[in-house]
């Protein structure tokens, strides 16, 4: 009985723990703005930031929310389109890893807030540069993981396709590419939550709408329990665009999750 009870204990604590935290974070949180009485333009509390959410409409938010949504769900598809076809020839290629991969750390190690307003300059002021700074963040992370996944497949499959006379297109898409899956989708995870940040990036440079803009917006006239409440639907958004990827990769691969995922 002892350890059917700690069972049951242990269950709940794994089911309960992360909500418990975050409440008591708020807690914590909120106690600390009144005890210390840290004024709002330097620390709002909780409550307060609840306030600004709801005092701001309901159509503001689901502008903004919409504008960053879109935007980076486009730089996001667009780094999928680009990126999971570039690891293939990476992996297929020695010579074109070798020769293309230098250049892609570089653009990486760029930082792109400095680039952005070049970008804008560029490009204009259309939905355009921010779907490219938003791409630019995002494809990344899928190249490599997405490399790393497919140069992982054992070389007992590799053979076994070989001998089968499989030719590189077959063990790139039947052999390599469903090994690298799991890869592939920890990737998506990172990049659909970075897409987010390369949007908000974006709109801090040039835009008229979106939650950066919002955010940017408030902080300038130092309504910051608003610029909070935006950062916390961004959060949000983060969460929601999260358990979408994994829902997509419980649905379609669940064999490339852990058996306590599936």
């Amino acid at each position: 009985m002892p350890g059917v009870r700690r069972a049951r204990l242990a269950a709940l604590l794994d089911r309960y723990a992360p909500p418990l935290a975050f409440v008591a974070l708020v807690l914590v949180w909120e106690g600390a703005t009144r005890l210390l009485k840290i004024p709002s333009f330097l620390l709002p509390a909780p409550s307060a930031i609840v306030q600004a959410l709801v005092a701001t409409p309901l159509q503001v938010w689901a502008g903004h929310a919409f504008a960053t949504l879109r935007v980076a769900l486009m730089g996001y598809a667009l780094a999928i389109v680009v990126s999971v076809p570039l690891a293939m020839a990476f992996a297929s290629s020695r010579l074109l890893s070798r020769t293309l991969y230098p250049i892609l750390v570089v653009v990486q190690s760029t930082p792109i807030v400095a680039v952005a307003p070049i970008i804008v300059v560029t490009l204009g002021a259309s939905d355009l540069p921010r779907v490219v700074i938003t791409f630019l963040i995002t494809f990344f992370p899928i190249v490599v993981s997405t490399v790393a996944g497919l140069l992982a497949t054992p070389e007992e499959l590799i053979e076994l396709s070989r001998s089968l006379r499989a030719g590189r297109a077959r063990e790139m898409l039947h052999v390599r590419l469903p090994f690298a899956l799991p890869y592939v989708f920890s990737a998506l995870k990172i990049a659909i939550t970075l897409s987010v940040i390369g949007a908000v990036v974006a709109e801090f440079v040039a835009a008229e709408q979106g939650l950066g803009f919002f955010i940017a917006f408030s902080t300038s006239y130092f309504k910051i329990p608003a610029a909070f409440a935006g950062l916390g639907v961004l959060v949000a958004i983060s969460l929601i665009l999260f358990r979408l990827v994994a829902f997509v990769q419980k649905r379609l691969a669940p064999w490339s999750l852990p058996k306590s995922e599936r």
